[in-house]
C-alpha cells in the first residue's frame, strides 16, 4: 500500500480529540489525518470514564485510519497500542506492557490508554485516540507517568513522530489475513493480561477466570468454571496485580 501522508493539526484545547476527528472523518478526511491537543475538556476512556489530565502534561492525540477489510477495523487499537509502546521505549526507555483491551501499564500502574471509535462514513473509518501521561498523573487511581518512571521529559510532538512511524509499519497488516495474524501474535506477546487470573465486569454480570489468549477477532479468551469464554469487551482487573480475590 502507498505510504500514509500524515497531517497533524495541533489545537490548544478541545472537548475531545476523538470527537473532533470523527467529525472530520464524516466530512471525508483521508487516512492519516490526526489531531493533537494539550488539554481535553471532555475526554473519555472506556466505560465512558472521564479522562482527566493537567493541561500540557499528557500526550493527547487521535489518528484516522481507513482499513479496507472489516476485520482490520478490530485491530486498529492493537496497532496504535504497539506503536505507542515502541515510541516510549525508544524515547524514554519505558517499555509498557499492554492490558487487554486498551491500557498501557508500567508494573500495575496505568501509563496510558487507547480508545477506538468506528465512524459511519464511506469508506468506513476508525478514529483511534491515545492518551499517555508524560509529566504528571492523577493521584489515588493507580497511575504513573513517563517522567516518574524514567526521569525523562518528552514533548508530545516528538512522541507523535515515532507513533506515526510505528502505525504505518503495521498498517498494511490490517488489510491482509496473514498480516492480521502476525499483528495478533505481536499484540499477544505484549499483553500482560495473558496468563493472569482476571475479573471481567460486564453490563449484566461479572466473570472470573484465567486469561488464555486473544482470538482472530481480538476477543479475550478466558477459562472460567471449566469452559472457555470469549469476550469482545469488558472492564478487566488483573487479580494478581490488584491483590483482589
Amino acid at each position: 500500500m502507498a505510504a500514509i501522508v500524515w497531517r497533524l493539526e495541533t489545537v490548544e484545547s478541545v472537548d475531545s480529540t476523538n470527537a473532533w476527528l470523527a467529525a472530520e472523518a464524516r466530512g471525508g478526511a483521508p487516512e492519516g489525518r490526526a489531531v493533537l491537543t494539550y488539554h481535553q475538556t471532555a475526554g473519555r476512556g472506556r466505560m465512558d470514564r472521564v479522562w482527566e489530565e493537567r493541561p500540557g502534561s499528557a500526550l493527547l492525540v487521535s489518528l484516522l485510519l481507513r482499513p479496507t477489510h472489516l476485520q482490520g477495523l478490530t485491530w486498529c487499537t492493537a496497532a496504535v497500542s504497539l506503536a505507542a509502546r515502541d515510541a516510549l521505549t525508544r524515547l524514554a526507555g519505558v517499555r509498557p506492557d499492554l492490558k487487554w483491551p486498551n491500557d498501557l501499564l508500567v508494573g500495575d500502574r496505568k501509563l496510558g490508554g487507547v480508545l477506538a471509535q468506528l465512524v459511519a462514513a464511506e469508506p468506513p473509518a476508525v478514529v483511534v485516540g491515545l492518551g499517555v501521561n508524560l509529566t504528571a498523573h492523577p493521584e489515588g487511581v493507580g497511575a504513573t507517568d513517563v517522567r516518574a518512571c524514567a526521569g525523562v521529559t518528552l514533548e508530545p510532538v516528538a512522541v507523535c513522530d515515532l507513533l506515526f512511524e510505528g502505525v504505518e509499519r503495521r498498517r498494511a497488516a490490517l488489510d491482509d489475513a496473514r498480516g492480521r495474524e502476525a499483528l495478533r501474535d505481536e499484540y499477544a506477546s505484549a499483553l500482560a493480561t495473558l496468563g493472569q487470573e482476571v475479573r471481567i465486569a460486564l453490563a449484566d454480570r461479572e466473570v472470573r477466570g484465567r486469561a488464555l489468549d486473544v482470538d482472530a477477532e481480538g476477543r479475550l479468551r478466558v477459562e472460567s468454571g471449566g469452559e472457555v469464554l470469549a469476550f469482545a469487551a469488558g472492564d478487566v482487573v488483573h487479580l494478581r496485580a490488584a491483590g483482589d480475590r
